[in-house]
């Protein structure tokens, strides 16, 4: 926000990455507090997710800095879309679909059920990663995504984004 308030204040344009780009917001009071409770009944391993209520739409948070400033947006002040860089992503998540919520009984604290991986899997995918290193193998991110079955590989990772001084038959 302080961002765009400064932005708003040099008369526009406001910058947004994406018009259906959505964040969490949370007072660092709120989120100060919540981490020092969850910390207090926490266990070894355990994973707190704090209640940060509904995802914001940063287009629509920027719009409605504008009108608070007294101006119209589009009009008075332009709202330009820069384009998601590499790695964004449009939508924040918590905690994986495959994972559950349980109450703790404290108000906006929940705990994590995490899925478990075998340490035989663990064991097995860095002995690959290990291998694939020592050959200079470019599909890495397949053994990531066998530890992490929701790693999306992104696009910009390809064999043909190599350094310029780098050769796929590179030794190092």
């Amino acid at each position: 926000m302080p961002k765009f308030q400064q932005q708003i204040k040099q008369g526009g344009p406001i910058t947004v990455t994406h018009p259906e780009m959505t964040r969490y917001f949370m007072t660092i009071t709120e989120a100060t507090e919540l981490i020092l409770e969850a910390s207090a009944m926490g266990e070894d391993g355990r994973i707190y997710v704090l209640d940060m209520g509904k995802p914001v739409l940063i287009s629509h948070l920027a719009e409605q800095l504008i009108r608070l400033s007294g101006r119209e947006p589009g009009k008075d002040i332009e709202i330009i879309y820069t384009g998601l860089r590499a790695g964004e992503k449009l939508h924040e998540e918590l905690f994986h679909d495959d994972e559950s919520l349980t109450d703790t009984g404290v108000d906006k604290i929940q705990l994590a059920d995490t899925r478990t991986v075998s340490a035989e899997l663990v064991n097995s995918a860095f002995l690959d990663i290990e291998k694939r290193l020592d050959s200079y193998d470019k599909s890495l991110s397949d053994c990531i995504k066998e530890l992490v079955p929701e790693y999306v590989v992104p696009s910009y990772v390809t064999a043909k984004n190599l350094a310029p001084d780098q050769t796929e038959t590179d030794s190092h």
